[in-house]
């Protein structure tokens, strides 16, 4: 999503002690500095509001109205974030949401626990990191992003300012789209990495989901991806530290070696929203062209409220891990 951090369930009275790894291996001890999950989920996160920075026809809503409205909730078990499916004549956008963590990051390890995914035609659904306020000095993740339909699954991308390229080796299993991760070029299209289909969208939902855990350090970013069925016993115990050496070869691997990440990749808030048509999912190569959807995306999304009803994040936990100090 071209266009925070808490992940303390209030419940933690105090820091685990858990290894982090930089790099290929282990090098340091880290602290859990985060937990998202349960009824306390969106404690940690502001709301954004007013109208979206990437051209989307969206409202984004505070949160005592998206409380209000139903647009975010939360139970012992999940919290959910979606787009408004009342309204039917939603002339100047559809009501949405975006949380932005209170907490910003340098470096870490961060734990995506994803229940369903949004999709249908018009949306733009995105968890990912930034500095809005300092964009693109100071970079973009996009751990999970994808648009319409999302039948080709996910994209992990990079967005920044000068000088960070992929064009070298990597160890990944996803599919490079691109390797210059320069805002400016192709309409700031970035570095994307392409995944299979089964990462998103409907059918990643019928799988009951599955965990995307995405490492930032000096060396280079991470991003894995597990399926509910497959999640690796150091992140589904809640307990034991998550030992990335473990996991196997990456979905995307973004290294350091012609792109500097501690200088690229500064204050990033975890970032989760829902946007609606906008510069990518409404463009009409993509929203018509390549999804096959029906007429403008700012008429359909206005007038169409019941199709936005798989529009919506269910989220079981976000974690985070950082090196001790």
């Amino acid at each position: 999503m071209a266009a925070i951090q808490t992940i303390a369930n209030s419940a933690i009275t105090s820091k685990k002690h858990v290894k982090f790894h930089s790099g290929r291996g282990v090098v340091a001890m880290t602290d859990i500095n985060q937990i998202d999950e349960g009824s306390t989920f969106f404690d940690n996160f502001n709301y954004f509001t007013g109208y979206d920075p990437s051209q989307g026809f969206v409202h984004y809503v505070d949160a005592d109205g998206s409380a209000e409205m139903n647009l975010t909730y939360a139970t012992s078990t999940s919290a959910t974030l979606r787009v408004d499916t009342s309204e039917t004549n939603a002339v100047t956008g559809r009501k949405s949401v975006r949380i932005e963590s209170k907490n910003q990051y340098n470096d870490g390890l961060f734990i995506f626990d994803i229940l369903h995914t949004p999709y249908g035609c018009g949306t733009w659904p995105s968890v990912w990191l930034a500095d809005p306020a300092n964009w693109p000095n100071h970079g973009e993740i996009d751990v999970v992003e994808a648009v319409n339909q999302a039948a080709t699954g996910n994209q992990m991308t990079l967005h920044t300012n000068a000088d960070c390229e992929m064009n070298v080796k990597r160890e990944m299993t996803g599919v490079a789209l691109s390797t210059d991760c320069l805002n400016s070029t192709d309409s700031n299209s970035g570095c994307g990495v392409q995944a299979p289909d089964n990462t998103y969208g409907q059918a990643l939902n019928v799988l009951g989901g599955g965990v995307y855990a995405m490492e930032l350090r000096d060396a280079g970013i991470r991003t894995w991806f597990f399926p509910r069925s497959s999640i690796p016993s150091d992140i589904s115990n809640g307990t034991a530290a998550p030992d990335p050496s473990s996991w196997g070869t990456a979905l995307a691997d973004f290294p350091s070696t012609n792109c500097d990440i501690s200088t690229h990749f500064t204050n990033q808030s975890i970032i989760a929203n829902i946007d609606i048509c906008g510069s990518w999912a409404g463009s009409t190569s993509v929203y018509n062209t390549e999804d096959q959807c029906p007429g403008s995306c700012t008429t359909f999304a206005a007038t169409n409220a019941t199709a936005f009803e798989e529009a919506f994040f269910e989220f079981a936990s976000f974690k985070v891990y950082q090196a001790s100090s």
